[in-house]
C-alpha cells in the first residue's frame, strides 16, 4: 500500500528479528484495517510470523478473512499471532518458566496478558499470578519463593503503584514495573502509578510505559538473551 506520492504507508521490518531477537509487532490502535491487513501481507512474504498488538475485535474481524484464518485472537489482551503457536497458552505459558507475571489487580490481567502474549510469541515460557494487591498484603507474601527465586520478574499494577517496590524489595532476578492505567481520581490514566515506578526505593527496577504490556515482555527477553548469551526462538512462518 503507498501513499500518494509512491512511498510505501507500511514497511515491516522483517529483519529486525536477525538484528536485535526480537520481531517487529504491528501497533493496530494507530492503524487503519488496510494497514494492518498490508504489514501482516509483508510479514508473510518476508517468511515470518507476526504478532498484532491493540488490536479491537471489531478490528481483527475486519481483516480478510485469509488473514484471520492464519491468526490465534486473544480479545483479553487485545493481541493476535500466527495460528501456528495458537497453543502456546498450553504449550508455552507455566511450564520450566524463567518470567513471572505478577498483577496487582484483576483489572491489570489484560496487560499482564499482553506480555505473556509476547513472551509465547517468542518462545519463552511464563509464569502468571493475578490479584495480589498490596491491600492484602499476604497475597504477596503466598508466593514469595516465586518472586525470589524467578529470573525476571514482571509486575503490572495501577492505581499508587506500591506493589513494584514491594516485588522489588523481595526478588533477586530483574523486576520490571508496568503501570498501568486502572484507577480513579488522582490514580486515573496511570500517571500515579508510573510516577511510583520510576520513584521507587527498591534499586535497580526497570520501567515500561503505561499499559506497555509488550514492551515489558521485550525488556524480559534481553535480559534473558544477555543471560544465556542467545536469541529467543525463532517464532514459525507464516503459513
Amino acid at each position: 500500500m503507498n501513499a500518494g506520492d509512491g512511498a510505501p504507508m507500511v514497511r515491516f521490518d522483517v529483519g529486525r528479528r536477525l538484528r536485535i531477537g526480537l520481531a517487529e509487532a504491528v501497533l493496530a490502535d494507530v492503524k487503519s484495517t488496510e494497514q494492518i491487513a498490508e504489514a501482516i501481507n509483508q510479514a508473510g512474504a518476508g517468511g515470518g510470523s507476526v504478532l498484532v498488538t491493540r488490536l479491537l475485535p471489531e478490528r481483527f474481524a475486519a481483516l480478510p478473512k485469509t488473514q484471520r484464518a492464519l491468526l490465534d485472537y486473544d480479545p483479553v489482551s487485545r493481541t493476535a499471532m500466527t495460528a501456528a503457536l495458537a497453543g502456546c497458552d498450553q504449550q508455552v505459558l507455566g511450564l520450566d518458566a524463567d518470567i513471572a507475571i505478577i498483577t496487582g489487580g484483576t483489572a491489570d490481567v489484560p496487560v499482564a496478558r499482553e506480555a505473556a502474549r509476547t513472551l509465547a510469541f517468542h518462545g519463552v515460557a511464563s509464569q502468571e499470578v493475578a490479584d495480589v494487591g498490596v491491600a492484602g498484603l499476604w497475597r504477596v507474601m503466598e508466593h514469595r519463593e516465586l518472586i525470589e527465586t524467578m529470573p525476571v520478574v514482571i509486575v503490572c499494577a495501577g492505581m499508587e503503584g506500591a506493589l513494584f517496590s514491594v516485588v522489588g524489595g523481595l526478588a533477586r532476578g530483574v523486576v520490571i514495573a508496568v503501570p498501568t492505567s486502572n484507577g480513579y481520581g488522582v490514580a486515573e490514566g496511570g500517571k500515579v502509578a508510573l510516577g511510583s515506578a520510576l520513584a521507587s526505593c527498591a534499586p535497580g527496577v526497570a520501567v515500561s510505559n503505561i499499559d506497555n504490556g509488550y514492551g515489558a515482555a521485550c525488556i524480559a527477553l534481553r535480559a534473558l538473551a544477555l543471560r544465556d548469551r542467545v536469541s529467543p526462538a525463532d517464532p514459525p512462518p507464516l503459513q
